[in-house]
């Protein structure tokens, strides 16, 4: 059983298609940006299953952008929500001034979590901050530098950065 190679493909252009929707959207690229850094915040909280939902309210009660604020909460993807969680575990334990043990779970539902949280909620937020820096920064310069290419998004984004449309929140 091997993966159907046209699926693959389907799917590459899919997600070329949305980054190029993304990095044209008609918004300031510190807008996008901000959408993005704060799904991936969200990514890497230990409330799986619910982080395109917690998205979703955060873009509304933010006045974000909601595609990239979805799109940025997938960032951690099945493949890496282990690795992770475990070092979200250590960093707050480190952090609690506590030698982390050995982290012990059934499953990913909270009620396997509970007796980590504090340690897991810790570590997840010092992670899932310095991500969505990262993110946040990577994120305006591929932008610019994109937009630089077209002298139409060019303009756009010239324009919004002297009229400081980046205040405007859709």
């Amino acid at each position: 059983m091997g993966v159907d190679r046209r699926e693959f493909l389907i799917d590459k252009e899919k997600w070329k298609k949305r980054i190029r929707h993304i990095l044209t959207l008609d918004s300031h690229p510190g807008h996008i940006s901000l959408g993005f850094a704060v799904g991936v915040f969200i990514s890497f909280t230990p409330f799986f299953g619910f982080h395109s939902l917690m998205a979703i309210v955060a873009a509304f009660v933010f006045r974000l952008n909601k595609l990239t604020c979805v799109t940025g909460s997938w960032v951690n993807t099945p493949l890496t929500f282990i690795p992770v969680l475990g070092l979200s575990y250590k960093v707050g334990s480190a952090l609690l001034g506590s030698q982390p043990g050995e982290l012990r779970i059934k499953g990913l539902e909270w009620q396997h979590l509970q007796d980590y949280a504090t340690a897991l909620l810790l570590g997840s937020s010092v992670l899932g901050f310095a991500a969505a820096f990262i993110s946040y920064t990577l994120i305006y310069y591929v932008i610019v530098r994109f937009r630089q290419r077209d002298e139409t998004l060019r303009e756009m984004t010239d324009e919004m950065e002297e009229t400081g449309e980046d205040l405007e929140m859709e």
